[in-house]
C-alpha cells in the first residue's frame, strides 16, 4: 500500500512539476474536504482548530485537514461558518517496529526527570498549534536531508526494549553525524530547544498551521523568533537524545495533528 502510494506521489510531482499533496484520509494521514462553496468561508475548523483553506484549480474551495494518529476511523466533522461538513476517516494499520536502547533510562526515565519531560513536551505541543506566521506556504516540501536514507517510517507502532510506546510521529533520515539540516520551508523558528527525548531541536512555524520539527540535532544554528528561508542551513544531523545512531527525525504537523511527512515530498 505504501509502496503504490509512493509511487502515485512520484508521478504526480512528474506530471505537474511542484505536485498538488495527495489525499490519503486516515490516522496520521491527510483528507482533502471540498467545501461546496464559490466564496471562501471565514472559518473552518477541524476538533477546535483551525484548518487551511485553498483554492481548488477548477474554482471553489477546499480544506486541507491533517488528521491525528489516533483518530478513530469513520465520519468526522469540519464546523464551516456554522455549518457542518463531514468527511470519513478510513482505518489503517501501520506496521510495528522492535528497537534496542542500551540506555535504559530513556526508555523508562528516573522520576527526578519527569517534570522536565511534562514541561519539555508543553512547549513541542504550544509549538504545534502556533499562529505566528501569516503565509499560506507551499505543501511540496523541501527535503530536509537531501542524502538523508529513510531509516524509519512514520506511523509505525513503536516497542522500545519490548515494552510498547507511542507510535513514531515523524519521518527518521539517517545521514552521517554533522551533514547539514534545511528547513523544509520559509517560516520563523518558534521553539528551539535541547529536549530529554527530542534531544536539540528546532520547530519552525511556516504558516496555515503547518509547522516542521527537526530533532536529534548535533548542531542548532538558528534562533527562537528568526526568520528562516526555504532550504536555509539550520543546523546538523546528530545523535542527541533518545536515539540508536545518527539521524535526523523530521515531524510535519497540520492543524496541530502529526501527520506523515512523506505526503508533502
Amino acid at each position: 500500500m505504501r509502496g503504490a502510494l509512493a509511487l502515485l506521489l512520484a508521478l504526480a510531482a512528474g506530471a505537474a512539476g511542484a505536485a498538488p499533496l495527495m489525499p490519503w484520509p486516515v490516522p496520521g494521514g491527510v483528507a482533502r474536504v471540498d467545501l461546496e462553496t464559490a466564496q471562501r468561508p471565514e472559518a473552518v475548523r477541524y476538533q477546535g482548530s483551525p484548518v487551511r483553506v485553498s483554492a481548488k484549480p477548477e474554482g471553489g474551495w477546499e480544506a486541507i485537514v491533517g488528521i491525528d494518529l489516533d483518530a478513530e476511523p469513520g465520519r468526522h466533522t469540519l464546523q464551516v461558518d456554522g455549518a457542518e461538513r463531514t468527511f470519513r476517516v478510513r482505518a489503517h494499520t501501520y506496521p510495528a517496529q522492535h528497537i534496542e536502547i542500551p540506555d535504559r533510562e530513556m526508555v523508562t526515565p528516573p522520576a527526578e526527570t519527569l517534570e522536565r519531560i511534562r514541561r519539555e513536551q508543553r512547549t513541542i505541543r504550544a509549538a504545534y498549534r502556533s499562529r505566528a506566521v501569516a503565509a499560506h506556504p507551499r505543501l511540496d516540501l523541501h527535503h530536509p536531508v537531501a542524502e538523508g536514507q529513510r531509516s524509519s517510517r512514520f506511523g509505525v507502532r513503536r516497542f522500545l526494549n519490548g515494552k510498547p510506546r507511542n507510535p513514531h510521529s515523524g519521518l527518521d533520515l539517517a545521514a552521517p553525524r554533522g551533514t547539514p539540516i534545511e528547513a523544509a520551508e520559509a517560516g520563523r523558528v518558534v521553539a528551539r530547544g535541547d529536549y530529554y527525548f527530542n534531544g536539540k531541536t528546532v520547530l519552525i512555524d511556516h504558516g496555515d498551521g503547518l509547522v516542521t520539527m527537526y530533532c536529534h540535532m548535533a548542531t542548532i544554528g538558528v534562533e527562537a523568533g528568526e526568520r528562516i528561508a526555504r532550504g536555509q542551513p539550520i543546523g546538523t544531523v546528530g545523535a542527541t537524545g533518545r536515539v540508536t545512531g545518527p539521524h535526523l527525525h523530521w515531524s510535519v504537523v497540520l492543524n496541530g495533528n502529526t501527520v506523515d511527512p512523506e505526503l508533502f515530498l
